[in-house]
């Protein structure tokens, strides 16, 4: 049987529900291995989902992730934890679709970063200056905390607070949001959230990111000592899921918010 691993989120039901699968999974003659798993189970929610993908970055290509969510119902799983039975019958059944899912890959001078929600560039400390291109032509200059990349399963997570629109499931879009722009007669940015075709090419450019961080999903890394941040849709890795019952997107919307 095809290894296995379990991700988890730290409460009492998502343990719970580890300790039963793991059980049931073995008890049908799969092999957990954490190092190198065919499947991700992820319990837990939203989060739980992008911390997965994150701890198995670097194998992408050779992992599928399948959800239950401990909660209420989420925008990566299909399963809340009533339904474990119906859960792990479909698993075991084969009876699935496997759907893929694209990343934003960000580059700067000397790293590369990748992020399923989005990309952020953030400066707390002071005001960032930033000369934004759309595929090498010059877009616009910018001021104020920041910038936001969010992929379409972004836009109702922290594109959504900062004001930006809600993309549809299946999309081929990226969306561009400011993060507390300042505008005035002396300079102004766009203001308003851009929705643009996800094969796009972004870049932000800085002669001072001192103070700056860039956000990947949940990651945070300085971006002291860089002078850009190129943001793109990544063309060689895809996050891959299974889905074992079909959700209308309006129907999570509608239960989330």
């Amino acid at each position: 049987m095809a290894p296995f691993a379990i991700v988890a989120r730290p409460d009492d039901i998502s343990s719970e529900i580890e300790t039963k699968l793991k059980r049931d999974l073995m008890a049908q003659g799969y092999v957990e291995n954490s190092e190198k798993p065919h499947t991700v189970f992820v319990i837990g929610g939203d989060g739980t989902f992008i911390y997965a993908v994150h701890k198995y970055l670097e194998q992408l290509n050779d992992v599928k992730f399948y959800g239950i969510h401990t909660g209420t119902l989420g925008f990566y799983t299909d399963y809340q934890d009533k339904d474990y039975a119906v859960f792990l019958e479909t698993f075991l059944s084969g009876e699935m679709e496997e759907v893929t899912y694209p990343l934003l890959e960000a580059c700067s001078d000397h790293h590369v970063y990748h992020a399923i929600n989005e990309i952020r560039i953030e400066n707390a400390a002071r005001t960032q200056s930033m000369h934004i291109l759309v595929n090498g032509e010059f877009f616009e200059d910018f001021r104020g905390t920041g910038m936001c990349v969010a992929t379409q399963l972004g836009s109702t997570a922290y594109n959504r607070s900062l004001g930006g629109a809600v993309l549809q499931e299946g999309l081929p879009l990226i969306e561009l949001t400011e993060i507390s722009g300042i505008h005035h007669n002396k300079y102004r940015s766009l203001g308003a959230p851009f929705v643009m075709k996800d094969d796009v090419i972004l870049e932000f450019r800085s002669d001072d990111f001192s103070g700056a961080l860039l956000g990947a999903d949940s990651d945070v890394f300085q971006l002291a000592g860089e002078t850009f941040v190129s943001v793109r849709k990544c063309t060689k890795i895809r996050v891959h899921m299974l889905k074992g019952r079909h959700i209308s997107y309006f129907e999570r919307l509608t239960t989330l918010f």
